[in-house]
């Protein structure tokens, strides 16, 4: 609607003085109305729809006004989603000894062909495996377990951390997170979801987003890989480490096994220097 006139004499409308020009045109709803003015210059008619339209321009206008306006609003929805994941947990000898002492810990994630509900399961392949067979790590070992047809970077992971750094004596400065397979992509995830978390990472046989790796410049990587892994190509870790290194990392290793299939774990975990390597890094002290 839209409203154009020049003045309006002062006898149709008190309080304004005189009629100095002539009502142009009334415009509503899309239709110019014309009308033959009287000696005044303004027609009875011109002045009923004037004073009908003029307070429902002004309710317009005022609820255009309100409308403008914007809100602060919150969404709120309380959870009663209960976290849960089962792990096997190997503690290092002398955990006992010392009471006040702090450990580092590692965690394990497993590829996909161990999700379910048989803890045992997560034991086949890598550090639960050796540890299974009585190997001794001077850290704690905990691997948690993906249930059925669900992947990792849906798992409470850091949830779990955080429980065992309640229940155990944990050193908060000597985390670290290793991965196979599924595992292995787990591994990049967390890594680039908490990038202050861990001290150092070892994932395997995994891959993940390279942009994200901008989010870890700082943290020590180790990642391995078959040469001709035809499951997991090695260009999924290949494309990670060169985009740490465009990042500025500088603490960026990669080791490819050239003949190794999808299974570059085998020989990965069976290589003392890689828990060496792990214990050698720590967070830095915080100011």
């Amino acid at each position: 609607m839209f409203v154009m006139m020049r003045s309006i004499c002062g006898e149709c409308l008190p309080g304004e003085g005189g009629h100095e020009g002539r009502l142009a045109a009334i415009r509503a709803s899309g239709v110019l109305f014309r009308w033959q003015r009287g000696p005044c210059g303004v027609s009875s008619v011109e002045m009923t729809l004037l004073r009908r339209l003029l307070p429902l321009a002004c309710l317009v206008t005022t609820l255009s006004a309100f409308a403008a306006e914007p809100t602060s609003e919150v969404f709120e929805k309380p959870s009663g989603e209960v976290l849960r994941l089962e792990y096997l947990l190997s503690l290092p000898e002398g955990y006992e000894v010392d009471p006040a002492k702090r450990w580092p810990l590692v965690v394990f994630l497993h590829g996909a062909g161990e999700r379910g509900d048989q803890l045992a399961n997560v034991a086949k392949h890598g550090p639960p495996k050796l540890a299974a067979a009585g190997q001794k790590f001077p850290f704690l070992l905990a691997s948690p377990q993906c249930p059925n047809e669900e992947w990792w970077t849906e798992q409470p992971v850091l949830e779990l951390i955080e429980s065992l750094e309640e229940k155990y004596r944990i050193d908060p400065m000597r985390i670290y997170l290793t991965g196979l397979s599924m595992g292995g992509y787990g591994t990049w995830h967390f890594a680039t979801l908490a990038p202050e978390r861990f001290a150092a990472i070892a994932p395997v046989c995994g891959g993940g987003i390279p942009y994200k790796m901008r989010l870890i410049p700082h943290l020590p990587v180790w990642a391995f890989h078959g040469g001709k892994d035809s499951v997991v190509v090695p260009d999924e870790s290949a494309r990670l480490v060169e985009a740490l290194k465009k990042a500025g990392n500088t603490k960026v290793e990669f080791t490819v096994y050239p003949e190794a299939g999808h299974d570059s774990w085998t020989e990965a975990y069976a290589n003392p220097a890689l828990y060496d390597w792990f214990l050698s890094h720590s967070l830095p002290a915080k100011p």
